[in-house]
């Protein structure tokens, strides 16, 4: 990777764009949602995963030198990873939430009928699909294809969070520092959605919406380590967009067999946005920072 020499100019004109775009398009979307047009909202979040590239270009700073090249027999071990390591990893939390909260299991489909998915649970019956089945086909889509279908997505972010913030961060504050900020800057670029809808987290949880702010920045300090280790090691910006897409493809799974979506419990999981849920990332995290950081 190329040395990063601190910009303080362009850092700030990036904070000022991302942030002042990103919480309008969400204001938008959150008017959207509660106008009863939530497809076109999650259209318009998906869209405002650009807006940190967008943000890159406004300050400046521009996106050659970003790592273009895939380098993939290069980086094949690397692209497994972030391929395949989100998967295992929400497994592995969304079963440490079943063990303690076992009552919350879904393999039957009464989740979709309570949040009036009725009819589309019997147009799987109809098809002889069963929900088990469905809950499979899904992870079968959510390690095949779709984490490189949610990567173009997660490549307007990258280019601005791991190609130009965090290198800038580090530069300045130094790894670790540079790490936990960039991380809870992360976070806080999505606040507006945690207020104002409900993203994440819901909205009848202890302590609405400050708490899932402020837990929603824990969980993107673990994930921005995991993605920054990624882009250093990989030295291309399609490693982490691959990880990105790929923790956004498995992150729905565990939802869909939990019965009880709502509540404080959400704050611990099934989503590995959830405190327990997250726990297996935020450990690896902690693991590969301490090992950076040990002479």
């Amino acid at each position: 990777m190329v040395k990063t020499e601190f910009n303080k100019t362009r850092v700030v004109k990036y904070l000022c764009w991302t942030f002042g775009l990103a919480y309008l398009i969400q204001v938008g979307a959150a008017f959207l949602y509660q106008s009863g047009k939530a497809a076109i909202g999650q259209l318009v979040i998906a869209a405002m995963m650009f807006v940190p590239a967008l943000g890159v270009l406004l300050s400046g700073a521009g996106l050659k030198s970003m790592g273009w090249k895939p380098g993939i027999r290069k980086n094949i071990t690397f692209y497994l990873i972030a391929w395949f390591a989100p998967l295992l990893l929400t497994i592995v939390g969304a079963a440490l939430y079943f063990l303690l909260f076992p009552a919350h299991l879904d393999l039957k489909g009464e989740a979709l009928l309570l949040s009036g998915g009725g009819e589309a649970l019997a147009a799987m019956e109809a098809q002889g699909i069963s929900y088990p089945m469905y809950i499979l086909m899904s992870a079968i889509a959510s390690i095949t294809y779709a984490p490189f279908i949610n990567m173009v997505l997660a490549l307007g972010e990258e280019l601005g969070w791991r190609g130009f913030l965090y290198p800038q961060l580090k530069a300045r504050f130094g790894r670790q520092k540079g790490l936990y900020l960039g991380g809870a800057i992360w976070g806080a670029w999505h606040w507006p959605l945690i207020w104002l809808i409900g993203y994440e987290y819901g909205a009848e949880y202890f302590g609405f919406p400050v708490v899932g702010m402020l837990l929603f920045c824990v969980i993107t300090i673990g994930w921005g380590i995991l993605h920054d280790w990624l882009y250093e090691k990989s030295g291309s910006i399609w490693v982490p967009s691959l990880f990105h897409g790929a923790i956004n493809a498995a992150g729905t799974l565990p939802l869909a067999i939990c019965l009880s979506t709502g509540g404080s419990s959400r704050l611990l999981g099934p989503a590995p946005v959830g405190l327990l849920a997250g726990l297996p990332f935020l450990l690896l995290a902690a693991i590969l920072l301490r090992r950076k950081e040990e002479p």
